[in-house]
This record gives structure tokens, sequence and C-alpha cells, in this order.
């Protein structure tokens, strides 16, 4: 069994029930987010209730931590790639997190890292 870095919207697929990225998930060893995921979840929920939910149901993934290793690999990937690949900051710390933690990447945006030949896509 493989150990994957969920994206954001992977996750807000398993908090809204979708079953076949559920199923998805569960053929993983391990799924981990890190802070960025957490931010973009806090960030997107409508109301309190919502954001309650989604605190305690994120607890089913591990996290992996943000170091000034990944956020320096993810300055050079803006730097690079943001003038000809739109590449957003927090895509940048989510890419820069599986290349340093060496895992892969399951998300449904593909086209926001398939430039990144470092990054393997679920």
């Amino acid at each position: 069994m493989a150990i994957v870095f969920i994206d954001t919207n992977i996750a807000i697929e398993c908090l809204k029930g979708n079953q076949s990225v559920i199923h998805k998930i569960k053929s993983f060893e391990r799924v981990y987010i890190n802070d960025i995921v957490i931010m973009e979840l806090y960030q997107g929920a409508r109301d309190k209730r919502e954001l309650n939910y989604i605190k305690k149901h994120i607890t089913r993934f591990e996290i992996l931590n943000i170091n000034q290793e990944i956020i320096a690999l993810a300055t050079k990937i803006v730097e690079r790639y943001s003038l000809s690949h739109n590449t957003k900051i927090m895509d940048a710390l989510i890419a820069s997190s599986v290349i340093m933690y060496n895992i892969d990447l399951y998300t449904i945006n593909q086209k926001d890292f398939k430039y990144l030949k470092q990054v393997r896509l679920v």
C-alpha cells in the first residue's frame, strides 16, 4: 500500500461524502495533508457549523509539517513558474511538501501540478 498527500479538493470531496474518493483514499496506507490544506478548508467554511464539521473530520488525516526547506523550494517554484503557469503560493507549498517528503499527490486539479516533473500525481 502507498502513502499519499491529498490536495484540498480531494479533502473537500471526502468531507462531502464522495464515495469514489473515499474508496480511493481507503486504499492508501497513510493519507497526509499539511497546514496549507487545513487553512484552505477553514477558509472555505460557510459558517461556524461547517467549520466545526471540518475540524472534527480532518483528524483522520496525518499532518506533514511545513519547514524552512519546503518554503524555500516553494519560493523557487513560484519564481520559476508563476508567470508561465500561473502557479499559486498554496499550490507551490503543496508541491514542495510532496517533493520534500517524496510522496505522491492525489488531486483533481492535475493541471496545477503536472508541469512539475518531481511531483508524482495519483
